[in-house]
């Protein structure tokens, strides 16, 4: 046999494999929040649009499920193992996956607009439900770190829509359905993150603000149910975030599942980078977590 047709044949295998989806995931059109300039926008560099890049589950084993992902990054940028790897975790469990690209104090925005983004991300895929082929009532948002603040946040800070406004996507509630939270930024108060506060809020915000958006006070009775994990070893985060957020769960009556592991960094997202089989355990939890709420097989 001619050696360099082998050769050739094998290369051609490797391009193959090296352009087909992972899992089998089709990564589809980012998809822009709004139709024109985003509210409270300071440009229109890429930056200065907040958009969704959409992961559909295989129809094959589709629940019908979605989760909206809000990367960590300290509000300063966006981490990218903590976007695209849990959607394509979550459309292994049957579940449709909308990585959120929110604005950022690194690019001068601060609050309302990054909680603006998220709320704006789960009306959008509420409002395109039929679109998408997911059920409106089983909408979730999973956040890590600064992502973790973003998604506290609109646990707590979700609204039913506007039933008069101009814009049908804001006629439809922001309350997701269900919370999950990877070592997440929880307080603004002693043990926050610094770097997220101050991307957040800007230097000396005034102390009502801090206290609102520390999410730890926010929690009420409608609060969604919430999964959280932590490490004791996080030495951006300290664990206190997660524990201070399932005391207030457990003081509302929210049903929540908590998982503190003694070892771990922070930002260790699914557990391992490189090898996929090496999973943390919160992602076995968190499958079971899903599929005992109706949201995985």
């Amino acid at each position: 046999m001619n050696t360099s047709l082998v050769l050739l044949g094998a290369g051609l295998a490797l391009l193959c494999a090296s352009l087909s989806p992972v899992n089998g995931a089709q990564e589809q059109p980012v998809i822009p929040l709004w139709s024109g300039a985003a509210p409270g926008a300071l440009g229109t560099a890429d930056n200065d649009r907040p958009t969704l890049t959409v992961f559909r589950a295989d129809p094959a084993k589709a629940t019908g499920a979605a989760f909206v992902v809000c990367p960590g990054g300290g509000y300063g940028g966006l981490a990218a193992h903590e976007g695209k790897d849990y959607a394509l975790w979550l459309n292994e469990l049957g579940i449709s996956a909308f990585v959120l690209k929110y604005r950022l104090g690194s690019h001068g925005y601060r609050h309302p607009v990054m909680l603006n983004d998220a709320a704006r991300a789960v009306r959008l895929v509420r409002s395109r439900a039929a679109e998408w082929q997911v059920d409106p009532k089983r909408i979730g948002i999973i956040g890590s770190s600064a992502g973790g603040h973003l998604v506290s946040t609109l646990l707590t800070h979700f609204d039913a829509g506007d039933p008069v406004a101009a814009d049908p996507v804001d006629r439809v509630s922001s309350r997701p359905d269900l919370g999950i939270l990877c070592y997440p930024v929880i307080t603004l108060g002693e043990k926050t993150h610094q770097g997220s506060k101050r991307n957040l809020l800007g230097e000396n915000p005034e102390p009502a603000l801090v206290r609102f958006l520390s999410n730890e006070t926010q929690v009420k009775n409608d609060t969604p149910p919430t999964f959280l994990f932590h490490t004791v070893e996080d030495k951006a985060v300290p664990v206190e975030n997660s524990l201070m957020f399932a005391a207030a769960l457990t003081a509302n009556g929210v049903p929540y599942s908590l998982h503190v592991y003694p070892k771990g960094p922070h930002g260790i997202g699914l557990g391992n980078r490189t090898d996929p089989k090496a999973r943390h355990p919160w992602t076995i939890e968190c499958a079971l977590w899903l599929k005992e709420n109706g949201f995985a097989r």
